[in-house]
């Protein structure tokens, strides 16, 4: 009697979960997400999210056409998370310096570790075509041009420089992917983000607490 699995009645047989098509990518996101997890950024290809899924590679190409088109979604997926941890912070915070800035440092870093070591992989594979270096770029843009209104009231009389800005960026990539290696903790990450805000703001020519 044959054994290969080909001829198991339970592959044929076994019920399908119907998804609604946004519950499907949720899902395929949350087990790529899973994938990098446990196996690294280079083994989540999309033959290998589908396996994972339990779905056929047609319905995985369906939601993404290429691999880059999964990172993609991956890091658009993680920048949406963070924007809206940011947002509902923002909302709840004090309307002073000291509030926003706390804010912007603690809701960048969270986001960041929530991810945990998955997203620095997502992040350095999207360097490996022109069209994901330039989307990251663009939600990058989107975040210092969002932090530059939050913080604009507390910088007068002088707008805080756009080189300032990215720098404080590169700090806050830099300080949340330390504290997702273990390399420094959460907390020194975010109390080091925070005095490079203070320190941006007070050389635009503001600094008021509040």
């Amino acid at each position: 009697m044959s054994t290969d699995a080909s001829n198991a009645p339970m592959d044929s047989t076994r019920p399908r979960q119907r998804l609604s098509r946004e519950a499907r990518h949720q899902q395929l996101l949350s087990t790529a997400w899973r994938t990098i997890s446990e196996e690294g950024t280079e083994a989540l290809t999309l033959g290998r999210l589908a396996e994972q899924s339990d779905v056929s590679k047609p319905v995985v190409y369906d939601h993404f056409p290429t691999r880059p088109a999964l990172l993609a979604a991956l890091y658009q997926d993680f920048d949406s998370r963070q924007t809206q941890l940011m947002d509902a912070a923002i909302a709840s915070s004090e309307s002073t310096l000291l509030g926003r800035a706390s804010v912007i440092a603690a809701s960048y870093v969270e986001c960041v570790l929530l991810q945990g070591r998955e997203i620095p992989g997502v992040i350095a594979a999207l360097a490996g075509s022109p069209e994901l270096v330039k989307l990251k770029r663009d939600y990058q843009t989107i975040f210092i041009e969002k932090c530059r209104r939050i913080l604009a009231p507390f910088a007068a009389p002088n707008a805080i420089a756009t080189p300032s800005l990215w720098a404080m960026l590169g700090a806050a990539e830099a300080l949340s992917d330390a504290a997702a290696m273990g390399d420094i903790t959460a907390d020194q990450a975010r109390d080091e983000l925070f005095q490079t805000i203070l320190g941006m703001v007070a050389r635009s020519g503001g600094g008021k607490a509040g």
